[in-house]
């Protein structure tokens, strides 16, 4: 008897400890992507409702830094560097912070995304963009707070603060021209040296078309000042497996020469292998 008053203590213990109860959260958790140009955009954030209170001047006072949601940091991801009012920001996250006035917004755009809420203080050094945008009234109130990506371009959009009846938007710019000029220069100019190289490799690892491998390599290597150590053993190997030993060993101390330059004591010993493999002297 008392084994089984043990045993049920136990199970009753363990449905205790294991049992949750999951409810839904008052500040829901949303993510939204968003390609702008080229630029991928997503914004992490969580979206307090009004819930009969109100919002600018009283729950989010005038004049103090605003976490921009509620629970963790508001962030904001940009893929390529952006301007935002002329601020230059590097690809990369930020957590965004709001300072709010009658009229007007203070946003910060902050390097460290790891606070939750705001920072005890604002590290000016933390700060990658601050800027001042004028509030708009709404006709209406808006009862969960809500920001949008509005006015699309191919080369910038607006981000849209929305709460209660008060909105403001923020222009940013993202690289969509100079990301593809320099795609069709790449393109117009022909393939790369690391594209041949690709390609010889691809061919030489599945056995496919050495001849045109062969032809590839050596057009990968005429464009490269000074090819690394295993760029010249996958050449000495593509020699090899078109028995040609001779052009494979001299390349293949080249690659020996240079990997034990660089210490990489793994090529070096490759290096050393094949050479005795291929006879040489």
């Amino acid at each position: 008897m008392k084994k089984l008053v043990l045993i049920t203590f136990a199970l009753t213990l363990m449905f205790s400890v294991n049992a949750q109860i999951e409810t839904p959260q008052p500040s829901p958790f949303t993510k939204v992507e968003q390609v702008v140009g080229l630029t991928d955009v997503t914004l992490e954030y969580s979206r307090p409702s009004m819930n009969g209170r109100t919002i600018f001047g009283d729950l989010v006072p005038y004049g103090k830094v605003w976490r921009v949601g509620a629970n963790k940091n508001t962030m904001i991801t940009f893929s390529d560097d952006v301007v935002i009012s002329g601020n230059e920001l590097k690809a990369g996250s930020y957590a965004i912070f709001i300072t709010p006035s009658e009229t007007s917004w203070e946003v910060i755009l902050y390097n460290d995304t790891t606070n939750w809420g705001t920072p005890k203080s604002i590290d000016a050094e933390k700060v990658a963009a601050k800027v001042k945008v004028e509030t708009m009234t709404l006709p209406m109130n808006v009862e969960t707070f809500t920001i949008t990506f509005d006015n699309l371009t191919s080369g910038s959009a607006e981000l849209g603060f929305i709460w209660e009846n008060t909105m403001a938007n923020i222009k940013f710019e993202v690289p969509t021209a100079k990301t593809v000029v320099a795609s069709i220069d790449k393109v117009m100019a022909g393939p790369s040296a690391n594209d041949y190289y690709a390609a010889a490799v691809y061919n030489l690892s599945e056995g496919k078309d050495l001849e045109q491998a062969k032809e590839w390599m050596d057009k990968a290597m005429s464009m490269t000042d000074d090819p690394m150590f295993y760029q010249l053993r996958k050449q000495s190997l593509l020699y090899a497996a078109l028995g040609d030993k001779k052009n494979a060993i001299a390349t293949a101390k080249k690659s020996l020469v240079k990997s034990e330059q660089a210490g990489n004591a793994d090529y070096v010993k490759m290096n050393k292998d094949s050479l005795k493999e291929w006879g040489a002297k």
